[in-house]
């Protein structure tokens, strides 16, 4: 099994409906839809009307389920999930599940309601809480190498700042290729993980 996220930045991609069309065919995959532009909404309107950061959270929790019910809109074969039920109903109709973060997040009081966690550390979140133990994330912009240190990657702003502490807390292991690397993607999920650059916590 894997967890796919696919980086809001994906929205404006050429490459997006590529990425769609593999994981509607993939099977035992769930995608984690980015918040994309749905979320850069909602830090305009905090910035604007300075609402607190738990309002935000939520928020972007929806912009988050808003690029999914898109994604859903436009490839066939993806369906909305909300709960770990619907995630097992919609795999057994073999089709890939996207994950509408709010209802499991919001009744998780230990997840942080800030802007520290994205829908990256989401991610991590959601295998360990379906028992799956591969993620891989889809970013913009490719990285070189067969691995890269997880501060590295915070560093550098590609990632959230809790990513990290939410990786080496779950016990899966994690990989990055960018948008334009999806016809990597069929093999790297039957097992070939040298196609895509791997994240590690040392």
């Amino acid at each position: 099994m894997w967890v796919v996220k696919l980086g809001g930045s994906l929205f404006d991609s050429d490459h997006l409906s590529n990425w769609l069309a593999l994981l509607a065919q993939a099977g035992s995959t769930v995608i984690v839809p980015g918040g994309g532009p749905f979320a850069d909404q909602v830090r305009r309107a905090q910035r604007r009307w300075r609402f607190d950061q738990s309002s935000a959270h939520n928020m972007a929790l929806l912009a988050m389920e808003q690029f999914g019910r898109m994604v859903c809109g436009v490839q066939p074969g993806l369906r909305a999930a909300a709960s770990r039920s619907q995630v097992a109903e919609v795999l057994a109709r073999g089709e890939t599940p996207v994950w509408l973060p709010s209802a499991m997040v919001m009744a998780e009081s230990a997840i942080e309601h800030s802007w520290e966690v994205t829908s990256d550390s989401l991610a991590v979140w959601l295998c360990g809480e379906l028992g799956i133990g591969r993620l891989l994330l889809v970013k913009s912009a490719p990285l070189q190498g067969a691995r890269i240190a997880v501060a590295e990657l915070e560093e550098s702003g590609m990632i959230d700042s809790q990513f990290g502490a939410y990786l080496r807390q779950t016990p899966i292991r994690a990989w990055v290729l960018s948008a334009g690397e999806h016809g990597r993607f069929p093999a790297l999920h039957q097992g070939d993980a040298s196609l895509a650059t791997e994240i590690v916590t040392t």
